[in-house]
């Protein structure tokens, strides 16, 4: 079967937001300047997973005057968004929040700039929406996200072996994401490059720091845990069962240094042109 789409928690999600919006203003350092407009034109832009809509608000950092739509098919992570951040920004501009869903959202008007921040990976397939997007772009307009390249680290892979465990396979089968959740990088490049785009893509890995007890557990409670903690919401005993396994697991996997617990992410970025 495949896995339910998660229940998110704003709180939780938000807990470690310093280290999350940091690989978004990467990607952000790297989309060119949008498609030149009349001097009282607002650039349009779309941010797909917009989360609680906190990364959001980097975008009218960077286009003060731009209109910008953040969309989500959490109503948590949405309620959030519409209470923090929606209305109009200081430079001239709105920044508003949508329902929609990326497996299927496409472009109703015309956008200067498509973007997601670590979202597509919980997106089957996500790489086949290219095409629609790009086409939904002003020429010089650009489609930019970034995904984690992490499903082979330990806290992915010590996630799913415990799943599949024969204490836990019958009742979470199938609801983990696997190492096919994102595209090598230069899978990436080809895909869009045969669109006619100019990409530029690269990866990075970010040593974060973590502080507090079991700072690794909570970083993916937030994310990566989220369909186990779904699945086993209906049997408290058993969520918090597999949760103390798997806090034993991430102690080993991540020790604590004198100055914090580092942790490993790497990320895949990608900036793809229309060209005019």
């Amino acid at each position: 079967m495949p896995a339910a789409a998660p229940t998110w928690d704003p709180a939780q999600y938000l807990r470690h937001a310093g280290h999350r919006a940091r690989p978004f203003a990467d990607l952000l350092a790297r989309v060119p300047d949008l498609p030149a407009r009349p001097p009282a034109g607002h650039p349009r832009i779309a941010d797909l997973g917009c989360g609680p809509g906190n990364v959001t608000t980097l975008l009218a950092d960077r286009w003060p005057t731009a209109r910008i739509t953040g969309y989500d098919n959490s109503a948590e992570m949405l309620d959030k968004a519409h209470v923090d951040h929606e209305g109009p920004t200081a430079g001239g501009g709105r920044l508003d929040f949508a329902h929609a869903d990326v497996r299927t959202w496409a472009p109703e008007e015309p956008f200067d700039l498509i973007v997601s921040n670590a979202t597509l990976q919980w997106v089957p397939g996500h790489a086949e929406r290219f095409a629609d997007w790009m086409a939904g772009l002003k020429p010089g307009g650009a489609l930019a996200f970034q995904v984690p390249g992490n499903f082979d680290a330990p806290s992915h892979r010590l996630m799913r072996e415990l799943a599949e465990s024969p204490r836990w396979r019958d009742r979470l089968a199938g609801t983990l994401r696997h190492a096919d959740a994102v595209l090598a990088p230069e899978a990436y490049h080809e895909r869009l490059t045969a669109l006619g785009c100019a990409a530029d893509v690269w990866e990075t890995t970010y040593i974060h720091l973590l502080q507090g007890e079991d700072p690794v557990l909570d970083w993916v409670k937030g994310t990566g845990l989220r369909p186990v903690l779904n699945a086993l919401a209906d049997d408290p005993e058993a969520r918090d069962g597999f949760v103390a396994e798997y806090r034993t697991a991430l102690r080993e996997a991540y020790p604590a240094g004198a100055h914090g617990t580092p942790f490993p992410f790497r990320r895949v970025f990608a900036v793809a042109t229309k060209r005019g």
